[in-house]
């Protein structure tokens, strides 16, 4: 099992398969995608060679493969390559030279059926948690939660994977999500097409004081537009687009290179915006995606360039990070973003959360000392309420020894491997005191003996996503057809 003191323990007789997967160096780590990408590569090279031999050669392709008769091989010949060595270019062709699988590869059996328990128990939150009346989702799972419009976009998006995994009619989800895009569009309190982060899950009325949100409007609306993908040629499709397109995202600039995180009605300075916007690496790409995507009223591409991107070596990787060490905020955007083949100038982002979920777990192992238990850190409950928890840099994140369950399952597609087995073990372990109703409680802090009771929406919903993203990409197939990421796709990013 993957807890520290006894994954330290291998000289005292602990199996030593036990700590290959725990301690083992990170480049002995194993990462499928990686491993599959590299092949592809090496065959590409295959087929370009092959090619070039068969083009300067004269000799058609048909001609070449020895279904019948002689082979004309002697023009070939004169490249100095014979017959044996232009089959073998052209078998690694046809073998390795087509569209790779799913990049999951094959699951184990056990690890199947433990992911399809936790998505589709974590997905039961959306089916009790939603509103008859409005269409609106709780925030959390306590009694007088209000509705929170991120919840929103991730049970939306879950609705989906729901009709397709059959956890729900597909025409109870259909209703479903045309009920809460319904009255999102007559009756949820907004500003120039931004949502408020927190509002009545009955009236859609602001409440809790919150601020206009534009990463919760992005939430949402990634939400709505991988929906109206999915019920594509619909009223769903067509509500989606009509929300997005009517979002002013040039205001949420007010005046600067970088998004406002936010504006409130009682805010008298600055226009009534807050003082904060995203202006460095965090969970902000979806927001830029979406608002230079926009067919009615985009930012332009050049604001792409304007936030920060800092880097640092942090454990035995060099990455860009984001200040508060939390994990989510290398998750959400690649939640419907699929960076696996894409890079802009700075960086290949999926990469990089490869290279930050592991910092976490190194971060953890270090420290396994002080803080025992397991790793993923991110924001979630803990014992003294709801904080933003992060690992590294160290000097910059909070930390008390709280890990966050669904940190491990948003990292799952980066770090599977790792993930899995350490969500299995805490599961394990620990039973009922980290797994609930609706799959795994927010919070565990086993220094302090602490177990949350509640389950937040973002957090089941980052857990639906990324496994169904794991096992099949499907998320990222249905919000990557949309036509405003494919604008972006053009205007910021490398193939």
């Amino acid at each position: 099992m993957e807890i520290f003191n006894s994954g330290f323990a291998i000289g005292f007789g602990i199996n030593r398969k036990i700590w290959g997967i725990f301690i083992r160096p990170p480049l002995a780590r194993s990462r499928p995608l990686i491993r599959a990408r590299r092949t592809y590569n090496f065959a590409n090279g295959i087929t370009i060679l092959c090619k070039f031999c068969i083009k300067n050669a004269s000799v058609s392709f048909a001609s070449v493969l020895p279904l019948r008769g002689p082979t004309p091989y002697k023009s070939i010949a004169k490249l100095g390559l014979n017959r044996f060595f232009v089959f073998y270019f052209l078998i690694c062709s046809l073998l390795f030279s087509f569209p790779i699988q799913s990049y999951s590869a094959k699951l184990k059996s056990e690890d199947e059926k433990f992911l399809d328990m936790v998505s589709q128990d974590s997905f039961q939150f959306f089916l009790d948690k939603y509103h008859q009346g409005t269409g609106l989702i709780n925030d959390n799972s306590t009694t007088y939660s209000p509705c929170s419009v991120a919840s929103v976009g991730f049970g939306l998006t879950a609705y989906c994977i729901g009709a397709q995994r059959h956890w729900v009619d597909k025409n109870d989800a259909y209703d479903r999500v045309l009920k809460t895009l319904k009255f999102f569009q007559s009756n949820v309190a907004q500003k120039n097409g931004f949502y408020y982060h927190f509002v009545n899950i009955r009236t859609g009325a602001p409440v809790w004081n919150s601020e206009v949100s534009s990463i919760d409007t992005a939430i949402f609306l990634a939400g709505a537009l991988s929906a109206g993908e999915y019920f594509k040629g619909t009223e769903v499709e067509s509500l989606a687009n009509e929300l997005y397109e009517r979002v002013d995202w040039p205001w949420m600039l007010n005046g600067k290179t970088v998004l406002c995180m936010g504006w409130k009605p009682d805010i008298k300075e600055n226009n009534g915006f807050l003082p904060y916007y995203w202006d460095s690496y965090s969970e902000l790409m979806i927001i830029y995606a979406l608002a230079i995507g926009s067919p009615t009223k985009p930012i332009s591409p050049k604001y792409w360039d304007a936030w920060k991107r800092p880097a640092e070596k942090l454990g035995s990787n060099a990455f860009i990070y984001c200040p508060t060490g939390s994990l989510f905020v290398y998750q959400y955007s690649q939640a419907f973003i699929d960076f696996r083949n894409i890079r802009d100038k700075y960086a290949n982002y999926w990469t990089n959360s490869v290279k930050a979920t592991i910092a976490d777990r190194e971060w953890c192992i270090e420290n396994r000392k002080i803080y025992k238990g397991y790793w993923g850190i991110s924001a979630c409950l803990g014992p003294d309420g709801y904080a933003g928890y992060g690992s590294v840099p160290e000097q910059k994140s909070l930390h008390d020894g709280t890990i966050a369950p669904s940190a491990l399952a948003g990292s799952i597609p980066f770090c599977p491997d790792e993930c899995i087995s350490t969500m299995r073990s805490l599961y394990k372990n620990y039973g009922a005191d980290v797994y609930g109703q609706y799959g795994f409680v927010n919070g565990v802090n086993l220094n302090a003996n602490w177990f949350s009771r509640d389950f937040i929406g973002i957090d089941q919903g980052i857990t639906v996503l990324m496994i169904e993203n794991y096992r099949s990409e499907f998320v990222w197939k249905y919000f990557m057809q949309h036509p405003a990421i494919k604008k972006w796709l053009e205007l910021c990013m490398q193939s």
